[in-house]
């Protein structure tokens, strides 16, 4: 990055100038991303669906991807430079890793993705706008964490659980009542498909389980083993327990009232 800015700035993603537009620019959007803590790690997952306009442009779009061994982050926003962006952020740390012989910090890998959203900016205004959500386990803490972020690169460490997209205020209020301390890595996963169940339920941007094309989330656990994401197997085990149970109660499991 920093030798691209010095020999060609011009083709960095935040130097790029887009002629003026009148409306919307319609490009492929990736929707509704979740995470969850629980006392080994953090598990992140996100539904498959790209939309454009009122279309559906993909039905199993992936948007969940690792970013070294012990984080992953997951892409909501405009599909084209999300994937770019990502891909700049792995070289990066794979950079870092070789030149310095260690991996950088969740806190210094969190700070980045920052700095390459901030650059993003004039996209972002112009309706190109891309916002990941950003887990890892800390080594030196011992747990997981997750970073959330807004279009500026303001960055936010989210407590327990968070979600981004455009299926996002259903999510988290889904996740909010489900969410114990004492989760284990399959409870934590079984929530976040539950949540994108929700989310999907109510925002027709986020795409729930397709049982009859076999496309379901993409879940992806991270713990002090390293990144790990659960086999279509896995996961279709957990979307069919949970699709089970919807047939009887359609809205979901209830949360305790006292």
């Amino acid at each position: 990055m920093d030798f691209l800015g010095q020999q060609a700035p011009e083709l960095l993603p935040g130097k790029r100038s887009l002629p003026p537009v009148q409306g919307v620019i319609e490009a492929p959007h990736g929707t509704t991303i979740v995470a969850v803590s629980f006392p080994g790690g953090v598990v992140l997952a996100g539904d498959r669906r790209a939309t454009m306009g009122n279309v559906i442009a993909q039905r199993d779009m992936e948007k969940v991807f690792p970013t070294d061994e012990y984080s992953a982050v997951g892409m909501a926003g405009t599909a084209g430079l999300a994937i770019e962006m990502v891909k700049l952020f792995q070289l990066e740390l794979e950079h870092f890793e070789k030149v310095e012989g260690a991996q950088l910090s969740l806190e210094g890998k969190a700070n980045r993705l920052s700095t390459m959203i901030r650059s993003n900016l004039g996209m972002a205004m112009q309706g190109l706008a891309v916002v990941p959500l950003f887990a890892g386990y800390d080594l030196e803490r011992e747990t997981g964490r997750i970073f959330s972020y807004d279009v500026t690169g303001g960055r936010s460490e989210e407590r327990g659980f968070a979600a981004t997209g455009s299926g996002s205020v259903f999510a988290r209020s889904a996740l909010k009542k489900l969410l114990r301390e004492d989760f284990t890595e399959q409870e934590a996963a079984t929530a976040v498909v539950q949540a994108l169940y929700d989310a999907a339920d109510d925002d027709s941007a986020t795409g729930g389980p397709d049982l009859a094309r076999r496309i379901y989330p993409i879940v992806t656990v991270i713990t002090e083993e390293g990144f790990k994401k659960l086999t279509e197997a896995e996961v279709s085990e957990i979307v069919r327990a949970v699709h089970e149970r919807r047939l009887d109660q359609p809205d979901g499991p209830r949360a305790a009232l006292l």
